[in-house]
Protein backbone atom coordinates (compact mmCIF):
# COMPACT_ATOMS: atom_id res chain seq x y z
CA UNK A 1 0.00 0.00 0.00
CA UNK A 2 0.92 3.88 -0.49
CA UNK A 3 1.70 5.40 1.88
CA UNK A 4 -0.50 8.75 2.28
CA UNK A 5 0.37 12.14 3.74
CA UNK A 6 -0.83 13.71 6.31
CA UNK A 7 -2.27 17.49 6.05
CA UNK A 8 -0.22 18.62 9.10
CA UNK A 9 2.98 17.55 7.63
CA UNK A 10 2.20 19.04 4.52
CA UNK A 11 1.13 22.13 6.10
CA UNK A 12 4.39 22.30 8.71
CA UNK A 13 6.98 20.56 7.31
CA UNK A 14 6.78 20.91 3.40
CA UNK A 15 4.39 24.06 2.19
CA UNK A 16 6.43 27.09 4.25
CA UNK A 17 9.57 25.66 2.24
CA UNK A 18 7.53 25.46 -1.17
CA UNK A 19 6.82 28.90 -0.36
CA UNK A 20 10.62 29.72 0.05
CA UNK A 21 11.15 28.27 -3.33
CA UNK A 22 8.14 30.47 -4.84
CA UNK A 23 9.95 33.39 -3.84
CA UNK A 24 13.13 31.86 -5.27
CA UNK A 25 11.62 31.34 -8.49
CA UNK A 26 10.18 35.02 -8.57
CA UNK A 27 13.09 36.96 -7.61
CA UNK A 28 15.14 34.56 -10.20
CA UNK A 29 12.67 35.59 -13.00
CA UNK A 30 11.99 38.96 -12.65
CA UNK A 31 14.22 40.71 -15.02
CA UNK A 32 12.41 39.08 -17.76
CA UNK A 33 9.69 41.98 -17.14
CA UNK A 34 12.11 44.64 -15.86
CA UNK A 35 15.06 43.87 -18.41
CA UNK A 36 13.85 47.14 -20.28
CA UNK A 37 14.31 48.90 -17.11
CA UNK A 38 17.72 48.10 -16.15
CA UNK A 39 18.88 48.63 -19.50
CA UNK A 40 17.42 52.41 -19.46
CA UNK A 41 18.46 53.05 -16.17
CA UNK A 42 22.04 51.51 -16.76
CA UNK A 43 22.52 51.12 -19.81
CA UNK A 44 23.31 48.20 -19.81
CA UNK A 45 24.65 46.10 -23.49
CA UNK A 46 22.67 42.64 -24.17
CA UNK A 47 26.26 40.72 -22.46
CA UNK A 48 25.81 43.14 -19.53
CA UNK A 49 22.10 42.37 -19.11
CA UNK A 50 22.83 38.43 -19.73
CA UNK A 51 25.81 39.04 -16.75
CA UNK A 52 23.83 40.72 -14.47
CA UNK A 53 20.93 38.42 -14.55
CA UNK A 54 23.17 35.72 -14.61
CA UNK A 55 24.82 36.91 -11.09
CA UNK A 56 21.75 35.05 -9.22
CA UNK A 57 22.86 32.01 -10.72
CA UNK A 58 26.33 32.19 -10.45
CA UNK A 59 25.98 32.72 -6.89
CA UNK A 60 23.14 30.27 -6.77
CA UNK A 61 25.73 27.76 -8.08
CA UNK A 62 28.99 28.31 -5.97
CA UNK A 63 26.70 27.73 -2.96
CA UNK A 64 24.96 24.57 -3.92
CA UNK A 65 28.10 22.27 -2.70
CA UNK A 66 28.53 23.60 1.12
CA UNK A 67 24.79 23.59 0.87
CA UNK A 68 24.25 20.14 0.64
CA UNK A 69 26.86 19.54 3.54
CA UNK A 70 24.82 22.29 6.01
CA UNK A 71 21.38 20.78 4.94
CA UNK A 72 22.66 17.30 6.17
CA UNK A 73 24.61 18.86 9.45
CA UNK A 74 22.16 21.59 10.53
CA UNK A 75 18.29 20.84 8.93
CA UNK A 76 16.43 22.89 6.39
CA UNK A 77 14.58 24.91 9.06
CA UNK A 78 17.33 26.81 10.32
CA UNK A 79 19.58 26.87 7.17
CA UNK A 80 17.00 28.07 5.15
CA UNK A 81 15.80 30.78 7.27
CA UNK A 82 19.29 32.21 7.32
CA UNK A 83 19.67 32.45 3.83
CA UNK A 84 16.33 33.53 3.18
CA UNK A 85 17.06 36.85 5.60
CA UNK A 86 20.42 37.34 3.48
CA UNK A 87 18.08 37.54 0.32
CA UNK A 88 16.22 40.13 1.96
CA UNK A 89 19.85 42.29 2.40
CA UNK A 90 19.98 41.44 -1.30
CA UNK A 91 16.96 42.62 -2.22
CA UNK A 92 17.41 45.96 -0.22
CA UNK A 93 20.76 46.75 -1.85
CA UNK A 94 19.26 45.64 -5.39
CA UNK A 95 16.85 48.63 -5.09
CA UNK A 96 19.51 50.83 -3.69
CA UNK A 97 22.18 49.73 -6.25
CA UNK A 98 23.23 52.99 -8.03
CA UNK A 99 25.11 51.71 -11.14
CA UNK A 100 26.12 48.19 -13.27
CA UNK A 101 28.24 46.95 -10.15
CA UNK A 102 26.15 47.57 -7.51
CA UNK A 103 23.16 45.59 -9.05
CA UNK A 104 25.55 43.15 -9.83
CA UNK A 105 26.60 42.56 -6.13
CA UNK A 106 23.49 42.81 -4.87
CA UNK A 107 21.84 40.48 -7.73
CA UNK A 108 24.62 37.77 -6.59
CA UNK A 109 23.49 38.21 -2.87
CA UNK A 110 19.86 37.55 -4.00
CA UNK A 111 21.45 34.41 -5.38
CA UNK A 112 22.82 33.58 -2.51
CA UNK A 113 20.13 34.12 -0.21
CA UNK A 114 18.29 31.57 -2.25
CA UNK A 115 20.65 29.59 -3.06
CA UNK A 116 18.69 26.40 -1.04
CA UNK A 117 15.04 27.95 -2.05
CA UNK A 118 14.70 24.25 -3.93
CA UNK A 119 17.07 21.99 -2.17
CA UNK A 120 15.89 22.88 1.34
CA UNK A 121 12.42 21.65 0.32
CA UNK A 122 13.83 18.37 -1.37
CA UNK A 123 16.06 17.96 2.07
CA UNK A 124 12.84 18.37 4.33
CA UNK A 125 11.05 15.72 1.90
CA UNK A 126 14.26 13.47 2.49
CA UNK A 127 13.57 13.49 6.27
CA UNK A 128 9.50 13.47 6.32
CA UNK A 129 8.65 11.69 2.97
CA UNK A 130 8.67 8.21 2.47
CA UNK A 131 11.06 7.31 -0.27
CA UNK A 132 7.96 5.99 -3.10
CA UNK A 133 5.97 9.60 -3.02
CA UNK A 134 9.08 11.70 -3.12
CA UNK A 135 8.40 12.35 -6.97
CA UNK A 136 5.49 13.34 -6.27
CA UNK A 137 6.18 15.55 -3.45
CA UNK A 138 9.16 17.18 -5.15
CA UNK A 139 7.42 17.93 -8.15
CA UNK A 140 4.63 19.58 -6.25
CA UNK A 141 6.82 21.85 -4.61
CA UNK A 142 8.01 22.42 -7.79
CA UNK A 143 4.95 23.65 -8.62
CA UNK A 144 4.55 25.59 -5.70
CA UNK A 145 7.44 27.44 -6.83
CA UNK A 146 5.79 27.85 -10.58
CA UNK A 147 3.18 30.68 -8.44
CA UNK A 148 6.68 32.65 -8.38
CA UNK A 149 6.94 32.30 -12.29
CA UNK A 150 3.28 33.90 -12.53
CA UNK A 151 3.77 36.57 -9.67
CA UNK A 152 6.85 37.83 -12.06
CA UNK A 153 5.28 38.23 -15.18
CA UNK A 154 2.00 40.54 -15.28
CA UNK A 155 1.93 41.13 -11.43
CA UNK A 156 4.88 42.10 -11.56
CA UNK A 157 4.54 44.42 -14.52
CA UNK A 158 1.89 46.08 -12.88
CA UNK A 159 3.58 46.58 -9.73
CA UNK A 160 6.62 47.73 -11.84
CA UNK A 161 4.06 50.30 -13.43
CA UNK A 162 2.48 51.47 -10.15
CA UNK A 163 5.60 52.28 -7.87
CA UNK A 164 8.62 51.63 -9.83
CA UNK A 165 11.04 48.59 -9.83
CA UNK A 166 13.48 49.85 -7.32
CA UNK A 167 10.29 49.96 -4.69
CA UNK A 168 8.79 46.67 -6.16
CA UNK A 169 12.06 45.36 -4.76
CA UNK A 170 11.92 47.15 -1.57
CA UNK A 171 8.38 44.89 -1.22
CA UNK A 172 10.50 41.97 -2.20
CA UNK A 173 12.41 41.95 0.60
CA UNK A 174 9.52 42.45 3.08
CA UNK A 175 8.30 39.63 1.76
CA UNK A 176 11.29 37.34 2.05
CA UNK A 177 11.80 38.81 5.38
CA UNK A 178 8.45 37.39 6.54
CA UNK A 179 8.95 33.93 4.89
CA UNK A 180 12.31 33.61 6.40
CA UNK A 181 10.20 33.89 10.08
CA UNK A 182 7.53 31.78 9.14
CA UNK A 183 9.72 28.86 8.37
CA UNK A 184 12.09 29.58 11.24
CA UNK A 185 8.75 29.47 13.61
CA UNK A 186 5.94 27.49 12.10
CA UNK A 187 8.34 24.28 10.83
CA UNK A 188 8.40 21.72 13.67
CA UNK A 189 11.98 20.30 14.68
CA UNK A 190 12.98 16.78 13.98
CA UNK A 191 14.88 14.91 16.40
CA UNK A 192 18.24 13.49 14.75
CA UNK A 193 17.61 16.58 12.07
CA UNK A 194 21.40 17.61 12.84
CA UNK A 195 24.25 14.89 12.54
CA UNK A 196 26.99 14.71 14.78
CA UNK A 197 28.98 13.48 11.78
CA UNK A 198 32.29 15.85 11.62
CA UNK A 199 32.21 18.46 8.71
CA UNK A 200 35.56 17.20 7.54
CA UNK A 201 33.99 12.93 7.12
CA UNK A 202 30.78 15.18 5.05
CA UNK A 203 33.25 16.37 2.72
CA UNK A 204 34.59 13.45 2.08
CA UNK A 205 31.08 11.91 1.24
CA UNK A 206 30.65 14.70 -1.18
CA UNK A 207 33.46 14.11 -2.79
CA UNK A 208 32.43 10.53 -2.77
CA UNK A 209 29.08 11.55 -4.79
CA UNK A 210 31.34 13.51 -7.23
CA UNK A 211 33.81 10.40 -8.16
CA UNK A 212 30.85 8.30 -9.33
CA UNK A 213 30.75 7.51 -12.95
CA UNK A 214 26.77 6.88 -12.79
CA UNK A 215 27.30 10.64 -11.52
CA UNK A 216 28.56 11.94 -14.44
CA UNK A 217 26.80 9.68 -17.32
CA UNK A 218 23.72 11.52 -15.76
CA UNK A 219 24.39 14.72 -14.71
CA UNK A 220 25.10 16.39 -17.88
CA UNK A 221 21.65 16.16 -19.11
CA UNK A 222 20.00 16.67 -16.18
CA UNK A 223 22.49 20.31 -15.84
CA UNK A 224 21.94 21.01 -19.83
CA UNK A 225 18.26 20.50 -19.56
CA UNK A 226 17.53 22.15 -17.05
CA UNK A 227 19.96 24.93 -16.69
CA UNK A 228 18.86 26.22 -20.69
CA UNK A 229 15.80 26.21 -19.42
CA UNK A 230 15.92 28.02 -16.54
CA UNK A 231 18.44 31.01 -18.19
CA UNK A 232 15.99 31.84 -21.35
CA UNK A 233 13.09 31.61 -19.51
CA UNK A 234 14.40 33.44 -16.80
CA UNK A 235 15.73 36.37 -19.12
CA UNK A 236 15.51 35.52 -22.84
CA UNK A 237 12.07 34.56 -23.70
CA UNK A 238 11.01 38.00 -23.27
CA UNK A 239 13.27 39.89 -25.19
CA UNK A 240 12.63 37.07 -28.12
CA UNK A 241 8.96 37.43 -27.85
CA UNK A 242 9.70 41.37 -28.43
CA UNK A 243 12.20 40.99 -31.31
CA UNK A 244 10.96 37.95 -33.22
CA UNK A 245 7.03 38.32 -32.89
CA UNK A 246 7.28 41.72 -32.60
CA UNK A 247 5.44 42.33 -29.11
CA UNK A 248 4.55 45.12 -27.09
CA UNK A 249 5.85 44.58 -23.43
CA UNK A 250 2.19 44.21 -21.60
CA UNK A 251 1.85 41.37 -24.57
CA UNK A 252 5.67 39.89 -23.54
CA UNK A 253 4.69 40.16 -19.72
CA UNK A 254 1.59 38.25 -21.05
CA UNK A 255 3.09 35.51 -22.83
CA UNK A 256 5.45 34.83 -19.86
CA UNK A 257 2.78 34.31 -17.36
CA UNK A 258 1.18 31.66 -20.13
CA UNK A 259 4.59 30.18 -19.38
CA UNK A 260 4.67 30.09 -15.71
CA UNK A 261 1.20 28.47 -15.79
CA UNK A 262 2.41 25.84 -18.11
CA UNK A 263 5.45 25.43 -16.07
CA UNK A 264 3.11 24.66 -12.76
CA UNK A 265 0.80 22.36 -14.66
CA UNK A 266 3.79 20.29 -16.53
CA UNK A 267 5.72 19.83 -13.62
CA UNK A 268 3.01 18.95 -11.02
CA UNK A 269 1.99 16.23 -14.18
CA UNK A 270 5.36 14.99 -14.40
CA UNK A 271 5.31 14.13 -10.58
CA UNK A 272 2.05 12.33 -11.02
CA UNK A 273 2.76 10.28 -13.81
CA UNK A 274 6.43 9.58 -12.17
CA UNK A 275 4.44 8.75 -9.02
CA UNK A 276 2.12 6.25 -11.12
CA UNK A 277 4.62 4.98 -13.14
CA UNK A 278 6.48 4.15 -10.13
CA UNK A 279 3.85 1.53 -9.30
CA UNK A 280 3.97 -0.05 -12.10
CA UNK A 281 7.94 -0.39 -12.35
CA UNK A 282 8.74 2.42 -14.59
CA UNK A 283 11.78 4.14 -13.77
CA UNK A 284 11.51 7.63 -13.39
CA UNK A 285 14.49 8.00 -15.78
CA UNK A 286 12.20 6.97 -18.64
CA UNK A 287 9.06 9.12 -17.78
CA UNK A 288 11.81 11.78 -17.53
CA UNK A 289 13.05 11.09 -21.45
CA UNK A 290 9.85 10.52 -22.38
CA UNK A 291 8.82 14.13 -21.44
CA UNK A 292 13.10 15.02 -22.82
CA UNK A 293 11.62 14.28 -26.47
CA UNK A 294 8.90 16.89 -26.39
CA UNK A 295 11.49 19.28 -24.96
CA UNK A 296 13.95 19.46 -27.62
CA UNK A 297 11.30 19.21 -30.40
CA UNK A 298 9.76 22.35 -29.12
CA UNK A 299 13.40 23.87 -29.12
CA UNK A 300 14.13 23.25 -32.12
CA UNK A 301 10.63 24.98 -33.77
CA UNK A 302 11.88 27.96 -31.52
CA UNK A 303 15.23 27.42 -33.21
CA UNK A 304 13.88 27.42 -36.57
CA UNK A 305 11.46 30.54 -36.06
CA UNK A 306 8.25 28.56 -37.38
CA UNK A 307 6.41 31.42 -35.79
CA UNK A 308 2.70 29.78 -36.25
CA UNK A 309 3.87 26.91 -33.31
CA UNK A 310 6.05 29.39 -31.44
CA UNK A 311 3.95 30.12 -28.50
CA UNK A 312 2.84 26.20 -28.26
CA UNK A 313 6.83 25.45 -28.33
CA UNK A 314 7.20 27.88 -25.61
CA UNK A 315 4.45 26.64 -23.49
CA UNK A 316 6.15 23.13 -24.32
CA UNK A 317 9.26 24.19 -23.09
CA UNK A 318 7.94 25.73 -19.83
CA UNK A 319 5.70 22.30 -19.03
CA UNK A 320 8.61 20.14 -19.45
CA UNK A 321 11.75 21.78 -19.34
CA UNK A 322 12.68 21.27 -15.54
CA UNK A 323 11.74 17.44 -15.35
CA UNK A 324 15.03 16.73 -14.55
CA UNK A 325 13.61 16.64 -10.68
CA UNK A 326 12.79 13.25 -11.36
CA UNK A 327 15.93 11.87 -11.26
CA UNK A 328 17.03 13.49 -8.20
CA UNK A 329 15.45 10.64 -5.52
CA UNK A 330 16.29 8.31 -8.37
CA UNK A 331 20.42 9.21 -7.66
CA UNK A 332 19.97 9.90 -4.02
CA UNK A 333 18.62 6.39 -3.59
CA UNK A 334 21.22 5.02 -5.48
CA UNK A 335 23.98 6.97 -3.07
CA UNK A 336 21.71 6.21 0.15
CA UNK A 337 19.26 8.46 2.00
CA UNK A 338 21.97 10.02 4.48
CA UNK A 339 23.41 11.50 1.69
CA UNK A 340 20.45 13.28 0.00
CA UNK A 341 21.16 16.57 0.58
CA UNK A 342 25.03 16.61 -0.59
CA UNK A 343 22.97 14.23 -3.88
CA UNK A 344 20.98 17.17 -4.62
CA UNK A 345 23.18 19.94 -4.06
CA UNK A 346 25.87 18.57 -6.21
CA UNK A 347 23.67 17.96 -9.26
CA UNK A 348 22.04 21.95 -8.43
CA UNK A 349 25.22 22.91 -8.54
CA UNK A 350 25.63 21.58 -11.90
CA UNK A 351 22.43 22.72 -13.14
CA UNK A 352 22.90 26.41 -12.31
CA UNK A 353 26.54 26.49 -13.38
CA UNK A 354 25.11 25.74 -16.73
CA UNK A 355 22.05 28.10 -16.03
CA UNK A 356 25.05 31.08 -15.30
CA UNK A 357 27.45 29.99 -18.49
CA UNK A 358 23.88 29.80 -21.04
CA UNK A 359 22.42 33.11 -19.50
CA UNK A 360 25.28 35.01 -20.00
CA UNK A 361 26.74 33.05 -23.00
CA UNK A 362 23.12 34.01 -24.81
CA UNK A 363 24.04 37.30 -24.58
CA UNK A 364 27.40 37.49 -25.42
CA UNK A 365 26.46 35.68 -28.68
CA UNK A 366 23.39 37.79 -29.19
CA UNK A 367 25.52 41.11 -28.59
CA UNK A 368 27.79 40.01 -31.66
CA UNK A 369 25.06 41.05 -34.25
CA UNK A 370 23.92 44.66 -34.86
CA UNK A 371 21.02 45.83 -32.68
CA UNK A 372 17.80 47.36 -34.25
CA UNK A 373 15.91 50.34 -32.62
CA UNK A 374 13.72 48.15 -30.38
CA UNK A 375 15.67 45.38 -29.27
CA UNK A 376 18.18 42.92 -31.04
CA UNK A 377 18.75 41.81 -34.35
CA UNK A 378 16.20 38.50 -34.64
CA UNK A 379 18.31 36.20 -36.77
CA UNK A 380 20.77 36.14 -33.53
CA UNK A 381 18.32 34.13 -31.31
CA UNK A 382 18.93 31.27 -33.74
CA UNK A 383 22.28 31.32 -33.53
CA UNK A 384 22.78 31.32 -29.49
CA UNK A 385 19.94 28.80 -28.88
CA UNK A 386 20.82 26.39 -31.36
CA UNK A 387 24.10 26.31 -29.84
CA UNK A 388 22.15 25.45 -26.87
CA UNK A 389 20.09 22.56 -27.89
CA UNK A 390 23.17 20.51 -30.05
CA UNK A 391 24.87 20.69 -26.76
CA UNK A 392 21.46 19.06 -24.86
CA UNK A 393 21.09 16.99 -27.62
CA UNK A 394 24.98 15.36 -27.35
CA UNK A 395 24.50 15.53 -23.29
CA UNK A 396 21.23 12.77 -24.32
CA UNK A 397 23.61 11.12 -26.68
CA UNK A 398 26.13 10.28 -23.78
CA UNK A 399 23.77 9.41 -21.69
CA UNK A 400 21.68 6.98 -23.45
CA UNK A 401 25.73 5.46 -24.99
CA UNK A 402 26.44 5.18 -21.45
CA UNK A 403 23.46 3.12 -20.36
CA UNK A 404 23.48 0.80 -23.38
CA UNK A 405 27.12 -0.13 -22.53
CA UNK A 406 25.90 -0.58 -18.90
CA UNK A 407 23.24 -3.07 -19.74
CA UNK A 408 25.56 -4.88 -22.70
Amino acid sequence: MTPSLSPRLVLTALFPFALGYLLSYLLRAVNAVVAPDLVADAGLSAGELGLLTAAYLGAFAFFQLPLGVLLDRYGPRRVQAGLLTIACIGCIGFALAPDFAGLFAARAVIGLGFSAGLMAGYKASSLWVPLERRSLVNASIMATGAVGIVFATEPTEFLVSLIGWRQAFMVFAGLTLACALFIFLAVPKREGESTPVPLSTQLRQLLRILALPLFWRIVPLLALTAGVQIALHGLWAGPWFRDVMGLSRPEVARHLLWMAVAFMIGILFAGIIADRAGRRGISPISVMIGCHMVYFIAQAIIVLEFIPLAVVAWLATAATGQVAILAYPWLAQHVGNELAGRSNAAINFSVFLVAFATQYGVGVIIGLFPATTIGYEPSSYRWAFGIFLVLQLAALAWYLIGRRKEHA
